[in-house]
């Protein structure tokens, strides 16, 4: 049996880290979607105001298995 898998990408964010953005993405993802077998981070950045990093931000591409109705 051949598998399919699909990509999407979500941007996670949280005032504390990076890991915790990441998470965040990973549980939304989670909500609505089965058969999540990986997440690859694309790019990090933070969000800035008067000069202070406020929250990270994590842009994840989430893989699951396509299942065909």
């Amino acid at each position: 049996m051949v598998s399919v898998v699909k990509i999407i990408e979500l941007i996670g964010e949280s005032p504390k880290s990076w890991e915790e953005a990441c998470n965040s993405a990973l549980g939304v993802a989670a909500k609505s979607l089965r058969g999540i077998v990986g997440i690859d981070v694309v790019k990090f950045s933070c969000k800035v105001e008067d000069n202070k990093i406020t929250a990270f931000r994590a842009n994840v591409h989430v893989a699951f298995k396509y299942e065909s109705e």
